[in-house]
């Protein structure tokens, strides 16, 4: 963004941050206080006021691009269907016969259980009631469904209980839910209560795999579960631009596209 030769009004300033964000993945105060010519007493409040406004998320020092507000279950599982279904093809494919899978909410994860081919033998562990119902009829997959208390807003089982009984497994492969992905301030989610099941998953597997649509990458939550690194695989969208990709190539991340 080039220097302002003049003083913006404050919407206008706004503007430009946002602009910014969008195109950098990230806004350093420091570096706005300079192009956009005011003091640091202005961007602070600036990133307050579109903080508080749901348009990014501040950070020490600067600000990260906010998740989308989260939607119902049901209405999320009617969300870009097409892209989910095939992230899902790509993901169930990489699924090898008898591995021990511990599969997460979500409803791109909900779209891997769907996919996995009939002649699949493996055991899947889930905190999630649509995988184990998607998978109820798969009679070469065994199917063990963690109790606990329903998050309905996750639809996923949550609680002391369901976090011990994922600490008593050993997966080869997870297939983490993701809500929000940045190569800087990691895997986050919008809901506490999944944080303690979703690192006991990423710590009882040999290796984990996200598989996210692009509006995910990128993107900021509340609860900070674990850093990128502890990622092996990245499944995502074609559509995503090399600068969205180039923090997960740093972190030698596998990216698949479809």
């Amino acid at each position: 963004m080039t220097e302002t030769p003049s003083a913006l009004l404050p919407e206008e300033r706004k503007r430009a941050i946002l602009e910014q964000l969008s195109t950098e993945g990230r806004v350093s105060a420091a570096d706005l206080c300079r192009t956009l010519r005011v003091s640091e007493d202005t961007i602070r409040r600036d990133l307050r006021d579109l903080d508080e406004a749901g348009l990014l998320r501040r950070v020490h020092g600067g600000a990260l691009p906010r998740a989308q507000t989260t939607l119902a279950y049901s209405a999320r599982t009617q969300v870009q269907q097409p892209a989910k279904q095939a992230l899902a093809k790509i993901a169930a494919d990489m699924v090898r016969p008898g591995q021990v899978l511990f599969i997460d909410g979500g409803t791109t994860t909900l779209e891997i259980a769907r996919s996995l081919p009939r002649e699949l033998r493996a055991t899947v562990v889930t905190v999630s009631p649509p995988v184990a119902l998607a998978l109820s009829e798969h009679t070469g997959i065994e199917v063990h469904l963690l109790g606990g208390r329903i998050h309905r807003e996750a639809m996923t089982t949550v609680g002391a209980e369901t976090v011990e009984a994922v600490r008593q497994v050993r997966a080869d492969l997870c297939l983490l839910g993701v809500c929000s992905l940045h190569g800087e301030a990691g895997i986050t989610t919008p809901h506490a209560e999944e944080v303690a099941i979703k690192r006991a998953m990423i710590q009882g597997s040999a290796e984990t795999m996200a598989v996210a649509t692009a509006d995910k990458l990128g993107t900021v939550s509340s609860f900070v579960v674990a850093p990128t690194e502890r990622l092996a695989t990245l499944v995502t969208e074609a559509t995503v631009s090399e600068a969205v990709l180039a923090p997960f190539h740093k972190l030698k991340l596998r990216v698949v596209t479809a």
